[in-house]
């Protein structure tokens, strides 16, 4: 019981100390991007512009909204996140956002942007065996799937969500002067040809083989009875009838 109550202790301050991360980096960015210039100039080639800050303020405000999510889910839908799977949500969001584009991780960490892409690809992966873990005990819907079909939808599902994730950073690109897809060097200089191309596709092929691993994974949690899915699966909360014992 005693080591229950601290777990869970730990898991409400990291989950704070990110929200709080984010939420006080929108204030911060909101600061710089008034104060910082609208054009580069030549003898500073690594001062942030406002474009930059464009990106970073769009990045941390989806961040805060995202950790208000799972509370959402739970008072509209009745929908339970596992501790675990809020641990893991919670620091990607932190490594993705606060030190990848605020803190400039992607530039200056060799391989941050590819060893978060290969996770999120896993995540979406277990996100996957969830909806079909709904829709496989709905009763609108009765489906007894086998272990393949599962780990095969789970794969395209992750997949799927992967290229939805490029649409939205080509079209922030376009729209709002930002570098999400990495077409340029820090420095605003642009990048030709295939290396232009280099950051996307690198960006889709590591969340397929980040989405291969789970659907394996699960393939054999499921087939073999393991468990191991589960404890990362979102769940429904089981209503209260009204002559339940309190």
């Amino acid at each position: 019981m005693t080591k229950k109550r601290i777990s869970l202790n730990w898991t409400k301050i990291l989950w704070w100390f990110i929200f709080l991360s984010m939420a006080g980096s929108v204030v911060f960015i909101s600061v710089a991007m008034a104060l910082a210039p609208s054009e580069p100039d030549p003898t500073m080639p690594y001062r942030r512009v406002k474009g930059d800050y464009v990106l970073m303020l769009l990045q941390c405000i989806v961040g805060v909204v995202a950790m208000l999510l799972p509370s959402l889910l739970r008072h509209k839908w009745q929908l339970i996140i596992p501790s675990k799977m809020m641990v893991l949500f919670a620091v990607f969001l932190y490594c993705a956002i606060f030190l990848g584009e605020v803190r400039s991780f992607y530039y200056n960490v060799p391989h941050w942007d590819t060893i978060l892409h290969t996770f999120s690809g896993a995540m979406l992966g277990a996100l996957g065996f969830s909806v079909i873990n709904f829709l496989n005990r709905t009763d609108r819907v009765p489906m007894n799937l086998s272990p393949v079909f599962v780990a095969f939808f789970t794969l395209c599902f992750a997949v799927f969500l992967g290229v939805v994730w490029e649409f939205y950073e080509f079209t922030a690109d376009g729209l709002l002067h930002t570098n999400m897809q990495k077409f340029a060097l820090e420095s605003g200089e642009p990048l030709v040809g295939r290396a232009a191309l280099m950051d996307t596709m690198k960006d889709l092929i590591v969340d397929t083989i980040g989405a291969l691993v789970m659907a394996v994974i699960g393939y054999i949690s499921i087939r073999y009875q393991k468990g191991w899915v589960e404890k990362f699966q979102l769940r429904r909360e089981k209503k209260r009838t009204k002559n339940a014992p309190n």
